[in-house]
């Protein structure tokens, strides 16, 4: 069942989104070849704990730190630890943030220092299938929507959606019905209507869209070894349109 939210519901998510995008835009300002990936994880706690709040990853299903961070061919769910960005990497951070018993989601892949062509090209990509799929986020619309504009674009543009792995309801829970694919056919799936929340996350692969999961029991990579970029934003559906909750005026 999908819960839907309240307006002062859904404000109290964006005011966690606020933090969640300060704590992204904390870290983002940190990626650099040299740095390591536990530093990033660092000062998104302390970002996040500083507006008296709190990282929604650390302990959920016994995930060991605040953040996810995964680069080059990891695709999500990677432990930050002392491995050091160098130039040319690709850096996805996915952060959760609760406060007031209310939660938000999102990510951002991020360049170290100069990137490849190809490598530009998938975050390019990789974003606009994540615009492509808020835009559908109108009452009226069906949930598949938001799927089958996420895969176009991907596919269009030469890469592949990850399959394996899929979007969510969010608000009081990380994670709440329904799932969200990045792939399917339009006009499918329960109608949108105002107070629904969902966390929408393509993930894109250069290559193949196959992927495993390392010995961690966390970390999914390509299977194929190649790039793969990750964006997410929570959004709202209201009466006047997509409202990101994971956004700063």
């Amino acid at each position: 069942m999908i819960t839907l939210k309240s307006i002062g519901q859904i404000d109290k998510m964006d005011a966690s989104g606020r933090i969640l995008r300060k704590a992204l835009d904390a870290a983002g300002e940190l990626v650099r070849p040299g740095v390591s990936t536990k530093e990033l994880d660092e000062i998104i706690r302390e970002t996040i704990e500083g507006e008296s709040a709190r990282p929604a990853f650390k302990g959920y299903m016994g995930f060991p730190a605040n953040s996810c961070i995964s680069v080059n061919e990891e695709v999500v769910h990677g432990i930050p630890d002392g491995r050091i960005l160098k130039e040319g990497d690709l850096v996805s951070i996915d952060v959760g943030v609760e406060k007031n018993g209310w939660m938000a989601d999102s990510a951002m892949t991020y360049t170290v220092g100069m990137v490849s062509e190809e490598a530009a090209r998938l975050m390019d990509v990789t974003l606009r299938s994540l615009e492509k799929g808020i835009e559908q986020c109108v009452p009226g619309k069906h949930l598949s929507d938001i799927s089958h504009a996420i895969q176009v674009h991907v596919e269009a543009n030469g890469f592949s959606v990850v399959k394996d792995l899929v979007g969510h309801g969010i608000g009081s829970k990380l994670h709440e019905e329904p799932q969200i694919p990045n792939f399917g056919p339009p006009g499918r799936g329960p109608v949108l209507k105002p107070g629904m929340v969902f966390a929408i996350e393509p993930m894109v692969n250069v290559g193949s869209e196959k992927v495993k999961t390392l010995e961690d029991e966390w970390t999914v990579v390509t299977a194929d070894g190649k790039l793969s970029a990750h964006f997410e934003h929570t959004v709202a559906v209201t009466e006047q349109g997509p409202r990101i909750l994971t956004l700063l005026d």
